[in-house]
């Protein structure tokens, strides 16, 4: 469904844990004038709410006037976010980083210069170890603030030892920018188009990658020039369906971590999204093996301490589980057992419902029509296929939306639904060529559904036949075969020619390429 508006301070507490709403009373407790006793009563309301609605906080918050509101909710806004950073100072370093160099500001502030550089330099260092390098840079310029404008005779030289850092770690950002502008311009660009459709997309891809990929030696590189050039070769190689490029490029990501496992517990949002990349370069490669090994991995991150505490890495960890335990029965064939997840991932999108987006939703409804689809269960896949095309937006993962829409046919075939079928195999050729996403297997499929609708009993095997055997021409082609990736077409064919279930056509499938 297309995402409501909800306000900023309704969303923020929605957000946040039974223990800091604790923590927040605590705080709040020691103010006890007027204005923070309301301010204290809005939240009361607010936070026992399902939808934001003004009338109804006028009507339970009675000491609040309309007039109020306003200003009581920028208040309380302000007040959320001191009391949740000084709960997270302990579990963020970058927090607690910045902290002593606010402490280091009030010292400066007071005229006491040695004791704000003694705090600078020893943040600083703790900065470097863990490779903040902003939070060093501006460290540094507040040195040379100080140092420029007094008298501090801190040690001999000085000048030129802040000159020097800087312009060293000038150089290390420079570098670190750069790649994670072409990172960040990558996966935009996978998320609006998926894979390449055809020379043309491959061209252009090829083009932009070539012409900004500078000279390099990796083994010069800091640990966030090499993660993001890793990253740049991971969008680039997923793009193109390099698949085995793809899984190269993503264990170096996960590799770079396990060589810095210090980095692991700071940046645990990269390390997480490595090891998605690996677990989907291995599912378009079929490694099984390997994927279980790395499933593992992630599953084995649950126990973190650090997920009770960051909302935001909780919700990327079970969102990467869920999918690839998704992923896990699609190569396994075992979409039956697969369907005992749906609930959990009901349960997990209404939990996370404020902060999660419709490009992570989409992801999670088309996986769950296939899980459906591949029991047998159409009328079911239905319904999470029709949640996709109610997301308006198809600016961004317009691949789901388009090969959601041929599922959606097949679906309606598979019960038959002929009345439906004709009207809705138009609908679906008009979005694809609006998309311009209507390549030679999704004319041929909608060509073919349509000619099944009219077709007797006694030519439908031999027509099934037929069009197994079209299809196949394109399973290897470097642009048709993306159809392939979203649904298994000649499986499903198998299926009907045989008159068995898809899923068992799958795990046939899948056993023989084991012995």
């Amino acid at each position: 469904m297309p995402k409501q508006q909800i306000d900023p301070l309704f969303q923020l507490i929605k957000s946040i844990s039974k223990s800091e709403k604790r923590n927040f009373k605590l705080y709040a407790n020691r103010i006890s004038s007027d204005k923070e006793t309301k301010f204290l009563q809005l939240f009361d309301v607010l936070d026992k709410m399902d939808e934001y609605n003004e009338t109804i906080i006028l009507k339970k918050a009675k000491d609040i006037k309309q007039s109020q509101l306003p200003n009581l909710k920028a208040h309380l806004y302000k007040q959320l976010l001191t009391s949740l950073r000084l709960t997270q100072i302990n579990h963020d370093i970058s927090i607690s980083i910045r902290e002593q160099i606010d402490h280091a500001k009030v010292l400066y502030n007071k005229g006491l210069y040695q004791q704000s550089l003694r705090i600078l330099d020893k943040t600083k260092t703790l900065a470097r170890k863990n490779k903040k390098n902003i939070l060093v840079y501006e460290i540094i310029q507040f040195e040379k603030l100080i140092e420029s404008q007094y008298v501090t005779k801190s040690i001999e030289n000085r000048a030129e030892e802040i000159t020097r850092e800087a312009t060293e770690i000038s150089k290390m950002m420079d570098g670190v920018v750069y790649y994670s502008n072409m990172s960040l311009r990558l996966y935009g660009l996978y998320l609006k188009v998926g894979y390449v459709r055809n020379e043309k997309d491959l061209l252009m891809v090829k083009e932009f990658f070539n012409t900004n990929l500078i000279p390099h030696d990796v083994e010069n590189l800091s640990f966030f020039e090499k993660l993001y050039l890793f990253q740049s070769y991971v969008w680039y190689y997923l793009i193109i369906q390099d698949f085995l490029m793809c899984y190269k490029y993503a264990k170096k990501w996960v590799d770079l971590f396990l060589i810095n496992p210090e980095m692991i517990n700071i940046h645990m949002d990269l390390y997480l999204k490595g090891l998605n990349n690996v677990l989907v370069a291995l599912f378009y490669t079929n490694h099984v093996s390997n994927f279980k090994k790395h499933l593992r991995l992630l599953r084995k991150l649950e126990k973190e301490d650090q997920f009770k505490h960051n909302s935001n890495l909780n919700i990327l960890l079970h969102m990467f589980l869920f999918v690839h335990r998704i992923n896990r029965h699609f190569m396994e064939g075992t979409f039956d057992k697969g369907l005992h997840l749906v609930p959990k991932i009901e349960s997990f999108l209404e939990e996370n419902k404020v902060g999660m987006d419709n490009h992570r939703a989409l992801i999670f409804y088309y996986k769950i029509a296939c899980l459906y689809f591949g029991n047998g269960q159409y009328r079911e896949a239905i319904k999470y296929l029709n949640r996709i095309s109610d997301v308006r937006d198809t600016s961004l993962r317009g691949d789901i939306h388009c090969f959601g829409r041929i599922l959606n046919l097949i679906s309606h075939y598979e019960l038959e639904n002929t009345e439906l079928l004709e009207y809705q195999i138009r609908s679906t050729y008009r979005f694809l060529a609006k998309m311009d996403d209507l390549q030679e297997v999704q004319k041929y499929i909608l060509r073919f559904l349509r000619k099944l609708s009219s077709i007797s009993p006694d030519q439908l095997k031999n027509e099934l036949i037929k069009s197994r055997k079209d299809l196949k021409k394109w399973v290897n082609d470097p642009y048709e075969k993306r159809a392939f990736l979203y649904l298994d077409l000649i499986s499903w064919l198998d299926a009907k020619i045989e008159n068995r279930p898809v899923q068992d056509v799958i795990m046939e499938k899948i056993n023989k390429n084991r012995k």
